[in-house]
């Protein structure tokens, strides 16, 4: 039987390099990687002849010497590793009738309104097309030197993710609640920081936690220097986005770890209908005092209500009276919406509340 002989050892392998390891670069590289196999160059040239020069795929195939399928797959890659962004602008969204009467109704700079299927689409899926519109609307207004505020939650977050990549000359991005531990759960900073990497934006991240244990805490913490700073620097912001909450007992205050059921429901005896930013509202739009909001650290319903440009993204049933009492305590200057939520904000109160 024949021996099965070893390749030679290459001994160079196991000495050291001497040059020290590159640095890397905090902030995260927003440029797409590609696949080894196909070069971008290609990928980026097939969907210029299609998007661009509006040949078909049979002609592109043609042009480069591959089979229809191949082109297919390329435009796939090409969409998937971001060589081409496919953007539709917010703005034309906000052009259609029941959007303009949405903004009339509640006197809002723009209101913007994602459509439904024929077939009506989930809770959740809806949720991820709202999300996606709010985040090419905002990218439509951001301008050079903006102070843009962030809240957080599951809506703010699937917005973070569809932001498109697009640089802001001097934007800073800030997170506007304090951090929160929760294992099944998204860290609140995250928002924030995937806005700010994907618009090569500065990110000023709250160093505090949501919500303390005692007032007296909360208060001793916002003394400290460098939250002082930061809380103070929440009245410079000229544009904000934030959702929702219901006051459920699945909302996400409760399950973030925010406050209890007893809190919740404590707050739901005095009226609360919604939650804005960590804060109990009324159907009004007030915000209600109470022990929660005294432990909180973060921006406050007053401060938020004084920055220039508010877009509030808001999306189901469960929502309906939260976004109507922010709409009624004019919390918001900019509104996204899907279209069943817009029926039900163009009804009457009284109307909703009897159906």
């Amino acid at each position: 039987m024949a021996a099965i002989s070893k390749p030679p050892c290459d001994r160079r392998a196991a000495i050291p390099d001497p040059r020290p390891a590159p640095r890397s670069d905090p902030r995260p590289d927003p440029r797409p990687r590609h696949d080894a196999q196909t070069p971008a160059s290609t990928l980026a040239h097939a969907a210029m002849l299609y998007y661009r020069e509006g040949l078909t795929q049979g002609e592109i195939a043609r042009r480069m010497g591959v089979s229809r399928a191949t082109i297919v797959n390329y435009l796939r890659q090409a969409r998937d590793l971001g060589v081409v962004e496919i953007r539709i602008r917010g703005e034309s969204f906000a052009a259609s009738s029941l959007a303009r009467r949405l903004a009339q109704r509640y006197g809002l700079t723009d209101a913007y309104v994602a459509h439904d299927d024929t077939t009506p689409l989930s809770p959740d899926t809806m949720q991820l097309r709202v999300a996606g519109l709010a985040a090419s609307a905002l990218c439509d207004i951001l301008q050079p030197g903006d102070r843009l505020g962030v809240a957080w939650g599951h809506t703010v977050q699937h917005l973070a993710t569809a932001f498109p990549i697009s640089a802001v000359p001097g934007l800073t991005v800030y997170q506007m609640l304090g951090s929160m531990y929760s294992q099944h759960h998204f860290a609140a900073e995250t928002c924030s920081i995937e806005i700010a990497r994907k618009t090569s934006a500065e990110c000023r991240t709250l160093h505090a936690p949501a919500v303390v244990s005692t007032p007296e805490l909360a208060d001793q913490l916002r003394r400290e220097p460098i939250i002082a700073r930061q809380i103070a620097e929440f009245a410079q912001l000229t544009k904000a986005v934030f959702a929702v909450g219901d006051v459920s007992p699945d909302t996400t205050l409760v399950a973030a770890g925010v406050c209890t059921l007893a809190e919740l429901d404590d707050a739901r005896g005095r009226g609360a209908v919604g939650v804005l930013c960590g804060h109990f509202i009324d159907r009004d739009g007030n915000g209600l005092d109470g022990p929660l909001r005294d432990r909180m650290l973060g921006i406050s319903p007053e401060t938020l209500q004084a920055v220039p440009v508010r877009m509030l993204v808001s999306s189901g049933r469960a929502k309906h009276d939260a976004t109507r009492a922010l709409l009624m305590g004019g919390h918001a200057s900019h509104l996204v919406t899907d279209e069943a939520s817009a029926q039900v904000l163009l009804s009457d109160w009284s109307d909703v509340n009897t159906a």
